[in-house]
């Protein structure tokens, strides 16, 4: 061996050793997680600076790493071709297409690749100033190629958007997997969802309907209004006068317990009237990040909600909205009707009321919310019908069958997964 042809290997080896390296890096940078590295950046750590702007500039940081990747590979084999083709001939050819190859991929790929998945937030601190400055050489041609790229796109009528992963979806997806694989609790997945689900959830996904709404008739004797008060299980209760949509008002329970304490506990002397507080009326199609924000501003906990009409549709707590992200708030005057009962054949009775959300909470399904609050809606919506007690219909995977209905409203359903059903019912609508 000539010493030219020695120093033509060693350089196939170095240019192997930078293809590992561009192949790590572009692994080890495209893995590291951005929030270790903010962390990292607050605490002084610049390296995780550099880390942080590379990837704000994803597109370039890839096309430089490839451009650097491709070049020495393609050096690297050209020169090792050179050296076989002096060897061996023609033969040589086809002898360093074999050898290239299975460098290439062990120890240029496979193997970095594998050391910078498992290692990227340390990888990507240590290649980080290398990779910038190789960021900085290629930027004109990066931006060229961009530029190209995106052009003949264009020509087959394609396009590439700036962010194809919204942040949202993004964090979405990094909970779901942390819970598949362990590391995130069933509890904890849900609290974080509920979080990320207040900008797209409106009030009228949680608020408590008229129909079960408790209110107070204004017009009666100020003693059966307390009596009443009393009775219920709420701290705050709207009152109405000529019809239960008319609300006047919102009694608290701590203002009606200083005026029956200033009336000497006379509850018939009370003035009624005097210490009911202005009701807030809230839009039915705001969304609940909106409206937890007007809790905290407004310093209260309570609003009817209307819609377009301004005909009242209900009433929204601030304690409904906390339960979207912790789940059920209770206390020791909270009713308890909980309304989901799993039964021993894997089928769970239902009310009609209870909505989507909580069922999906509560039994890990997957049903969609998008077009009705509760499970009857959701049937009612899916049917196309009100359906009659003992009617059964299969959708998204599960069948619903129709126990109990009063007038138009379906008040208890069986809901059965496909998988739990062996065989099949046969029959349904």
């Amino acid at each position: 061996m000539t010493l030219a042809t020695a120093l033509v290997l060693a350089a196939v080896l170095a240019l192997l050793v930078v293809s590992a390296f561009f192949s790590g890096s572009e692994t080890a940078l495209t893995a590291a997680s951005r929030a270790r590295m903010h962390q990292l950046e607050k605490g002084g750590d610049a390296r995780a600076g550099i880390v942080a702007r590379l990837l704000e500039a994803r597109d370039r940081l890839i096309g430089a790493l490839l451009i650097g990747n491709n070049l020495v590979n393609i050096l690297a084999s050209a020169l090792a071709t050179s050296v076989f083709i002096a060897l061996f001939g023609d033969a040589g050819v086809a002898y360093a297409t074999l050898v290239m190859t299975a460098l290439v991929v062990i120890f240029a790929e496979v193997l970095p690749k594998t050391y910078a998945i498992t290692n990227s937030d340390r990888m990507s601190l240590f290649v980080a100033p290398v990779v910038r400055l190789l960021v900085v050489l290629l930027g004109p041609v990066i931006s060229a190629i961009n530029v190209l790229v995106r052009y003949i796109l264009r020509l087959f009528g394609a396009d590439v958007p700036a962010d194809i992963v919204t942040a949202h979806e993004e964090l979405r997806g990094a909970i779901d997997l942390h819970h598949r694989e362990g590391a995130v609790a069933k509890r904890d997945r849900e609290m974080l969802g509920g979080v990320l689900d207040l900008g797209d959830l409106e009030v009228s996904d949680i608020m408590i309907h008229r129909t079960k709404m408790q209110s107070l008739n204004a017009d009666d004797p100020p003693a059966q209004i307390v009596a009443e008060a009393l009775a219920s299980p709420y701290t705050r209760l709207p009152l109405w006068r000529e019809e239960p949509e008319n609300i006047v008002g919102v009694l608290h329970g701590k203002d009606l317990l200083r005026a029956i304490a200033g009336a000497g506990g006379d509850a018939a002397k009370l003035d009624i009237s005097a210490i009911l507080r202005q009701p807030w009326f809230v839009p039915d199609t705001t969304s609940l990040q909106a409206q937890l924000g007007a809790f905290l501003r407004r310093k209260s906990h309570f609003a009817l909600v209307v819609d377009e009409y301004g005909e009242v549709m209900g009433l929204v707590t601030l304690e409904d909205i906390l339960e979207e992200i912790v789940g059920d708030i209770a206390d020791e005057h909270d009713l308890v009707a909980q309304g989901v009962r799993p039964q021993p054949d894997g089928s769970v009775n239902v009310d009609g009321g209870v909505p989507v959300r909580d069922l999906n909470r509560m039994m890990d399904w997957d049903l969609p919310d998008e077009e009705a609050t509760t499970i009857a809606g959701l049937v009612i919506h899916e049917a196309q019908l009100i359906p009659e007690p003992g009617q059964a219909f299969t959708f998204h995977g599960f069948r619903f069958e129709v126990l109990r209905k009063a007038r138009n409203r379906i008040t208890a359903l069986r809901v059965t997964p496909l998988s739990a059903l062996s065989p099949p019912k046969a029959g349904e609508e």
